[in-house]
């Protein structure tokens, strides 16, 4: 050492319990408490250089295994060492191993801070500079000391065998290290325990030092005679186990020189292994999964703890055993009782409970039934998800949603490979996991939200699953577990999953955007919305009690009559659902809660004043309590009423607009089915000078683009049977712009034919659409009217707009028996054959140039 060493005077702390780190050595460390990973991700993760960063290394003497427990029972002499490498993993949680060296010793003169982690003010103790090699050669005692120590020092190395690489590499050492580095290198590749080691990191005065430690160095040099004797006689077993010293621990020698894993480490993991087994063999786990799992479990008992791998591996083995292979909840099927709870969790849905419940009568039959997929369609807000779990819960079983939209990666649903890091099951087997069953009632939420990337196509990864011939024998990816470490892609043994127990139900909005292969394998039940009536019987029956209940209210503070409640549902709300009527209920609900508190607080603030006056007349004030003004004020109930409404949920957002928006000619009403539930659609066209242009505007998609090129060619085809004008081409001189207003929301389908149709009719007619009607068909070049899906989802809009006569495709009579009794009894259906039936009935006295004797009028 040509140079000194001189440590920074504030230093942060690494605690350890189960070793000393003396001065010249290397260390492994396992960074296992709270307090030593603060440090580490505070002072060593976030520099770019470890070389530089030197901390202390300080031994805890009353060896507890918690090193944040309290830092009373610091040992005051530690060793400075600079940290050399880290390995180690982030996940599944937090696991470092740091290698250091040490530089020399310290006195810990006081604590700066406990929290996150130590950092002390330190003495340094060694120089380790010439003036030690002076100091040796000057004192005589101290150089006899030093020369026994190095005989003995080369003597210990040439009784290991030298054809080792690392034993010819610590011959090769101790050749060339300073005499004043023999004590702390040779107490350190010795077998000794850890209080003799702290005495030799104690011994701050070289020659104690060279004291301390050469008892320990002759004491193995016995050990090694020893054992080779007994090598030689076939005793080995006797030998070892003699009281006067322990042999040469031939691990240990390689392990203080960075060959082998520490025996400390090894032995807890051995402990956590045996935990895990009897875990393997309790979890009833299916012959070929166990086997696996075995097999795994036995590569994990051989690789080091350090290595990214083992957590792998372990976390692997813990869903093994932590997976429902055959725990699952017996099914308690009463068809009544299932009927009422439906009946009393849903108003509404009748098409969707008959189903359900003919689902449960075939399964109270017949245990084992590889039924369909149900499939719920329908906009938001209309309760799809809460159908899915009142149906697990009149089962008797577990309920589970797994929200898909937006999901890309097929791995999301089979699960990762565990060829690297990071790897995770599928949400199938999460599910399974979460369950903690293996017959639940799982809930593939917006189905028709999958999406495709290049991570692959999660549909066709839910085909598997979804299909009852195949998903009994479901194969997770993430089960898939190699014989040996092999790459990515080469062998793997699958283990298998039944999931023929598991109930699957989807839902989505949009029947348009699910996979084809998807929908094969489910049934359809299509949910289209709520009447204004339904609604007012769920906002009875559910919301205003849900709301009333989270707002901390009761119907004796507040209260919504019917006639409120309806103008709520007309005027602040035009939905296919409830999730707006529930949050304009919410609304009101906080408004009242506002009121309902300065009423108290007024009260409150008034009887006390009555409590001071009672106490200076010496009357009792039990009779105060009793007032019935304190419980309930005079203003309560607050009722809701028209005012009210304005005054807290604001101007109304839906008018009745009808007569103003079809007072001129060109304007019709059309009806769209949209994922979001039915819509009235006003379709607008005007002409001006110009050369004959068509102009659509309004975010058309190129289905409704078609339509409107059909209607103005037959209108224009048609001029004369239509006493249009004259027989010239309408466009000759002129330009037509068709509109769809709300220019920012897309619209698309094959439904609006007719309405544009009636619109270029009403324009070059110069005559008015009739206010009260709506219209819906598609069309052909001939003029035939073609029928149109989504006919009670329409009907439903046109009942919600305020619109009761509506004009419809011959062959959707059939439809109409889908909706409401009491919507088809307040609303006029027409029904046509042809463009000329249209026109006939969507103008006031007909029109022009058809003759109509005889129009299928229907008011069912």
């Amino acid at each position: 050492m040509a140079s000194s060493i001189t440590i920074p005077r504030r230093i942060p702390l690494l605690l350890i319990t189960d070793n000393v780190l003396l001065p010249g050595s290397s260390m492994r460390i396992p960074v296992r408490s709270l307090k030593n990973m603060n440090m580490v991700k505070s002072r060593l993760l976030g520099r770019n250089s470890l070389s530089s960063t030197i901390i202390g290394v300080v031994p805890k003497i009353n060896g507890s295994d918690d090193v944040d427990e309290d830092l009373s029972s610091l040992h005051s002499i530690g060793t400075a060492a600079v940290v050399v490498q880290i390995t180690g993993t982030n996940w599944p949680r937090p696991a470092y191993t740091l290698l250091v060296t040490g530089l020399c010793r310290f006195r810990v003169e006081s604590l700066l801070q406990e929290t996150p982690y130590p950092v002390a003010t330190v003495k340094q103790l060694d120089k380790l500079s010439e003036e030690d090699n002076e100091e040796i050669q000057a004192n005589e005692e101290l150089g006899t000391l030093a020369e026994n120590f190095r005989e003995n020092a080369a003597k210990l190395v040439d009784m290991l065998d030298t054809s080792i690489p690392v034993v010819a590499k610590l011959k090769k050492m101790l050749d060339s290290v300073p005499t004043e580095h023999l004590p702390d290198i040779c107490s350190t590749i010795v077998k000794a325990s850890v209080s003799e080691k702290i005495q030799v990191l104690d011994a701050v005065d070289l020659a104690d030092r060279f004291k301390k430690a050469l008892p320990l160095l002759m004491r193995q040099i016995e050990g090694l005679k020893l054992l080779k004797k007994a090598r030689k006689e076939g005793k080995v077993e006797i030998v070892t186990r003699k009281e006067f010293g322990r042999p040469l621990n031939m691990r240990g020698v390689f392990q203080k020189l960075d060959t082998d894993i520490d025996d400390e480490d090894r032995d807890e993991d051995i402990d956590d292994n045996s935990d895990l087994e009897a875990k393997i063999k309790a979890a009833n786990i299916p012959d070929q999964a166990y086997k696996t799992a075995i097999k795994e479990l036995k590569r994990l008992k051989k690789m080091p703890p350090h290595m990214p791998e083992h957590a792998m591996i372990r976390n692997y083995l813990e869903l093994m055993t932590e997976l429902p292979w055959s725990r699952g909840t017996k099914d308690t099927l009463d068809i009544e009782q299932a009927k009422k709870d439906l009946d009393t969790d849903h108003y509404g849905l009748e098409k969707l409970k008959k189903r359900v419940l003919e689902y449960l009568a075939v399964r109270q039959l017949k245990n084992s039934l590889k039924g369909p997929i149900l499939c719920f369609v329908g906009p938001p807000g209309v309760g799809k998800t809460s159908v899915g779990r009142s149906l697990a819960s009149t089962l008797g079983r577990e309920f589970h949603r797994i929200a898909l939209g937006g999901v890309c990666d097929q791995s999301d649903i089979r699960g990762h490979r565990r060829t690297y890091i990071g790897s995770m099951p599928g949400r199938i087997i999460q599910g399974l996991r979460t369950a903690n069953t293996n017959n639940p009632v799982f809930l593939l939420d917006e189905i028709d939200k999958l999406t495709k990337s290049l991570h692959g196509d999660p549909a066709a990864a839910l085909l598997e699953v979804l299909d009852p011939e195949q998903n009994h024998n479901f194969f997770k990816l993430f089960l898939m577990m190699s014989a040996v470490y092999f790459p990515i892609d080469i062998i793997y043994l699958n283990v298998p999953f039944d999931l023929s127990q598991v109930m699957f139900i989807a839902t989505a909005n949009n029947q348009a955007t699910i996979p084809p292969a998807l929908l094969d394998r489910m049934e359809l039940i299509e949910i289209p919305g709520y009447t204004q009536e339904e609604k007012m019987h769920i906002a009875r029956r559910h919301l205003i009690p849900k709301q009333l209940k989270e707002h901390g209210l009761t119907d004796e503070q507040l209260q919504i009559p019917d006639d409120t409640l309806r103008i709520i549902i007309a005027s602040y709300t035009r939905e296919a659902g409830v999730r707006t009527l529930e949050r304009r209920i919410a609304a009101i609900c906080r408004a009242v809660a506002v009121k309902v508190l300065g009423s108290r607080s007024s009260k409150d603030h008034k009887m006390g004043g009555l409590k001071e006056e009672d106490k200076k007349k010496g009357k009792a004030m039990e009779e105060i309590k009793d007032m019935s003004a304190i419980v309930h004020p005079p203003e309560m109930p607050i009722v809701i009423d028209e005012v009210a409404v304005e005054d807290i949920l604001g101007p109304v957002i839906f008018q009745q607009e009808m007569s103003e928006r079809l007072s001129q000619p060109g304007v019709a009403v059309g009806l769209a089915w949209t994922a979001m539930g039915g819509e009235i659609m006003f379709v607008e066209a005007t002409r001006m000078a110009g050369e004959g242009k068509i102009t659509m505007t309004g975010q058309l998609g190129d289905v409704m683009k078609e339509s409107a090129s059909l209607a103005l060619n037959w209108v224009r085809a048609n001029t004369k049977k239509l006493q249009l004008e004259s027989t010239k081409d309408l466009l000759k001189n002129t330009d037509i712009h068709i509109h769809f207003p709300a220019g920012a929301v897309g619209k698309d389908g094959p439904s609006a034919g007719v309405t544009i149709a009636t619109v270029l009719a009403s324009l070059f007619s110069d005559r008015c659409v009739r206010s009260d009607t709506a219209m819906t068909g598609e069309i052909t070049l001939r003029g035939l009217v073609l029928p149109v899906g989504g006919i009670k989802e329409k009907m439903l809009a046109a009942h919600r707009a305020g619109i009761f006569r509506v004009i419809l495709p011959q062959r959707n009579r059939k439809d109409l028996l889908e909706i409401p009794d009491n919507i088809r009894k307040e609303m006029t259906f027409i029904f046509v054959h042809t463009l000329e039936d249209v026109l006939y009935a969507a103008f006031d006295d007909g029109f022009p140039g058809i003759n109509k004797t005889q129009l299928l009028l229907a008011k069912l």
